[in-house]
């Protein structure tokens, strides 16, 4: 079984620690940092496949992370977590609601996705991946 590594960036340490429980048991790493600017650092020295953006994190800030994550040309899957039902960001791949089992399902069903798909470039013109 190969793992699956998430960097979680500004989740609050309850969830955090219901996530790691939950997602450890299903072959899940779980790293986490409250900075943006860690996670720009973590983003472009690691190997993460996913990264979750908490809900914690004001809107905006969770967009230009989202941007900056692809503009270093990372293909990572961005995912952000919401307590409102009918909440989406459209700049993160998928918006999905705070929840562990839920979230687990759900990211799940993205990375199973994503692995099938192409890898498109999305990289910004001029930026060096």
């Amino acid at each position: 079984m190969s793992l699956t590594v998430v960097l979680a960036v500004g989740l609050d340490s309850s969830l955090l620690a219901s996530l790691s429980s939950v997602w450890q048991s299903a072959g899940f790493i779980v790293a986490s940092t409250g900075s943006i600017r860690e996670a720009i650092i973590q983003i472009r020295d690691g190997d993460f496949d996913l990264v979750l953006l908490g809900h914690s994190i004001p809107t905006d800030s969770r967009e230009r992370l989202t941007f900056l994550i692809r503009a270093i040309g990372s293909r990572t899957p961005v995912v952000s977590i919401t307590d409102s039902s009918t909440g989406c960001d459209s700049f993160a791949d998928a918006t999905i609601r705070n929840e562990p089992t839920s979230l687990l399902q759900s990211i799940g069903e993205l990375m199973a996705e994503r692995a099938k798909s192409p890898a498109p470039s999305r990289a910004m013109p001029g930026i060096a991946a």
